[in-house]
């Protein structure tokens, strides 16, 4: 076998690669798996993302379930639904009572305007009447009324808002001379379990 670089024996030429032409095929090689990385995660961000769920869907509504079970009897916990906060009162019997002291007070007791899914059509505006389930948002502007449960002779328990004195009772039921035109809205809701609730899925189950 000849040792010149050229072998031109066989009718072929043939020359071995300079160090420079090495370099370069190094070069091509990493720069081209490097290019094929960077395009399969472009491809997998896409696919990743899809599983997230986007904003548009937390917009839209999507059920919320809430453990009502460390809820004292006499005060409330608030949830968000739809960006918005949700009032969950458990009710104590006193405060029951207290519901029929003042339908004449009240601008829309018999709720005839549909702030409420049907099944909360009742003076407690609730499948369980322990527990009062509303939009903690004042019809007139809003604005979120303060909670004021102290139960007195002239109040029987409820809700004021800070903004225009806007006053409810303890259903989220609009008093007579408020600002606000209508009652608070009661989401649609069910109970999953006694001690579990799912805000956004109308269907009445007795809790």
């Amino acid at each position: 076998m000849s040792d010149n670089k050229n072998d031109t024996s066989s009718g072929l030429s043939f020359q071995q690669p300079s160090a420079i032409d090495l370099e370069k095929r190094k070069f091509l090689i990493t720069a081209t798996a490097a290019t094929g990385a960077v395009g399969a995660a472009a491809m997998a961000v896409p696919f990743v993302g899809s599983m997230l769920p986007s904003e548009r869907a937390k917009a839209a509504g999507a059920p919320v379930e809430v453990d009502i079970s460390k809820i004292e009897p006499g005060s409330m916990m608030t949830a968000e639904w739809r960006g918005q906060p949700v009032w969950i009162i458990h009710r104590t019997d006193e405060m029951i009572a207290k519901l029929d002291h003042h339908a004449d007070q009240l601008s829309d007791p018999s709720m005839d305007v549909p702030q409420q899914p049907d099944y909360c059509k009742n003076k407690g505006r609730a499948i369980n009447a322990n527990y009062a389930v509303m939009l903690g948002v004042c019809t007139h502007l809003g604005c979120s009324p303060n909670p004021n449960f102290a139960i007195t002779a002239d109040w029987d328990g409820g809700f004021v808002c800070p903004c225009h004195g806007s006053k409810f009772d303890l259903s989220g039921r609009v008093f007579k001379g408020s600002p606000a035109p209508t009652n608070l809205v009661v989401p649609p809701h069910q109970y999953l379990t006694e001690t579990t609730l799912l805000i956004g899925v109308d269907g009445k189950t007795e809790a």
